[in-house]
């Protein structure tokens, strides 16, 4: 499977991803949940569209599955790169307010965006 086709079906549900993890983060910190709480939700909310998107479009082939497997790489991986969010955006409003937050988490989901391209395409959802 081409790295190209790859790449840019991971951006385009990356970006869907992205709108809801964003748009529920955003919305439930302006309610008042701590902002690392807001983060964890929508990361969850994105997470369940990407999985399934990314595994049936993005990485599909002979080489690639969509099982149980698969899904407990991924829980991994996106317990990590949840962790290392959350910290960068709690850190981000500790030290600038909840306003530069909202500003910073693009940046570093798209750092964390480019390392979980790679690790998903190599291991995630290889057989």
């Amino acid at each position: 499977m081409s790295l190209l086709r790859q790449g840019s079906h991971y951006i385009a549900i990356g970006l869907l991803q992205y709108v809801v993890d964003w748009g529920v983060m955003v919305t439930l910190s302006h309610f008042g949940l701590p902002v690392e709480l807001a983060n964890i939700a929508g990361r969850v909310s994105g997470a369940m569209l990407g999985f399934w998107l990314n595994g049936r479009i993005t990485f599909a082939g002979e080489s690639s599955a969509l099982g149980r497997r698969q899904l407990q790489r991924f829980v991994l991986l996106w317990l990590m790169t949840t962790t290392l969010s959350t910290l960068a955006v709690g850190a981000v409003e500790n030290a600038a307010g909840l306003g530069w937050a909202w500003v910073a988490k693009p940046a570093v989901e798209l750092v964390l965006a480019a390392i979980s391209f790679s690790v998903s395409r190599h291991w995630v959802y290889r057989r």
